[in-house]
């Protein structure tokens, strides 16, 4: 990064080189009205993960200080047996070793992020069905702010989530800022299957606080839907969203599920969990693994994210509906291919398991001190804080 880029990014705005301020009079400075601007943090800061901590969002392998560890998602093993579904596409006959050798040279040529997630994800996603149901590289500056309006707005490298049109507009409304990633109201709604790469250097510690604070974010969206036109919000403590990093050959992916507030009234707190993690460049077996496991996890969400829409949707017009994914059943909007797939793995035995005013924090290529300053935006009338959604 040149020095003038540097400089760009850690001036205050409206601040004044020192030639400028010098050629004002004493006069015209001192009726200068002095404003206040507060620090951005995001994932590149080394103080981003305990400030997730200090609002309730707890890192995996979090432990309390008195030794209690959080609480898995109930439905953990459930998850697990299903990513671990053999798939039709990646049998031994339809992923040959040829296929494993290319897939590992294009992974070991990807020098740069921007490789790894245009030329080596695609091959671990397959067939990704309906494309209108997948974005990347989108700021989520549509969503109020997770902790205390310090944070950057989360910005996965991949996410999938629901076609607009599937969830009644009234609820779309009204959930606005919890649910709709974006001012494009035409990108996914309700996040709940995020994606983060980086390339050979590119920080694992990063991407896994960019996992963390992503999969809270989809998380939320997910909560706030479930808990819409409830009495109370729902904690079943079961996990509906998850989260995948990729770096250095290694898959990783994890769970995000919401826990009660600390405080009665506040926000609640979100917990992420490790479901396995694969080592897909070693050898096929690995990489079938791997990728079966992240294209069940991604049918899987989607199944989540299409009853918890349904149900919304039954909520606010008085009776069952069903949304425009179609069948009900969460297969609708996949593939042919992936639809088979679903059908195909049933019967096999398993084997194995408001907006954003602020900076969006960039890819491997930025400094490590992200740290940019900003003027506070007004405080919505619209809480974050409330929690019982009617």
């Amino acid at each position: 990064m040149s020095s003038g880029q540097s400089s760009l990014g850690r001036r205050k705005r409206g601040s004044q080189s020192p030639t400028k301020r010098s050629s004002q009079s004493p006069t015209k400075s001192s009726t200068t009205p002095k404003t206040t601007s507060t620090k951005s943090t995001g994932p590149y800061d080394r103080a981003f993960q305990q400030h997730l901590i200090d609002h309730n969002i707890l890192p995996h392998g979090y432990e309390y200080p008195d030794g209690r560890l959080p609480q898995e998602p109930d439905n953990m093993d459930e998850i697990r047996q299903v990513l671990a579904q053999p798939r039709a596409s990646l049998s031994p006959s339809k992923f040959s070793n040829e296929d494993f050798r290319k897939f590992e040279r294009t992974d070991a040529q990807a020098a740069k992020e921007r490789e790894v997630t245009t030329n080596v994800i695609p091959i671990i996603e397959g067939d990704v069905g309906d494309k209108k149901c997948i974005a990347g590289e989108i700021p989520f500056t549509n969503l109020e702010h997770l902790t205390d309006g310090t944070l950057v707005p989360g910005n996965p490298d991949l996410y999938y989530g629901a076609r607009p049109e599937q969830l009644h507009r009234t609820v779309r409304r009204e959930l606005s800022n919890y649910i709709i990633p974006s001012t494009q109201h035409d990108l996914p709604i309700v996040p709940n299957y995020l994606f983060q790469a980086k390339g050979p250097d590119g920080s694992l510690s990063v991407a896994t606080r960019q996992a963390s604070y992503d999969g809270a974010l989809g998380a939320r969206a997910f909560h706030c839907l479930q808990s819409y036109k409830q009495p109370e919000p729902k904690y079943d403590n079961n996990a509906y969203t998850l989260t995948s990093l990729y770096h250095g050959g290694q898959l990783k992916m994890y769970t995000t599920h919401p826990i009660p507030p600390l405080i009665d009234g506040a926000q609640p707190g979100f917990v992420m969990t490790q479901i396995n993690s694969w080592s897909v460049t070693g050898n096929r077996d690995a990489f079938r693994q791997g990728a079966t496991a992240f294209r069940n996890g991604r049918d899987w969400a989607k199944r989540q994210r299409d009853n918890a829409i349904n149900e919304a949707n039954e909520r606010v017009s008085g009776g069952p509906t069903t949304s425009t994914s179609g069948d009900g059943l969460g297969l609708s909007f996949e593939s042919d291919a992936s639809a088979a797939e679903t059908i195909i793995t049933s019967q096999e035995t398993v084997l194995n398991a408001a907006p954003h005013d602020l900076p969006v924090y960039e890819s491997e290529t930025s400094a490590d001190e992200l740290s940019l300053d900003f003027q506070p935006r007004v405080k919505r009338t619209k809480s974050p804080q409330k929690w019982t959604l009617t």
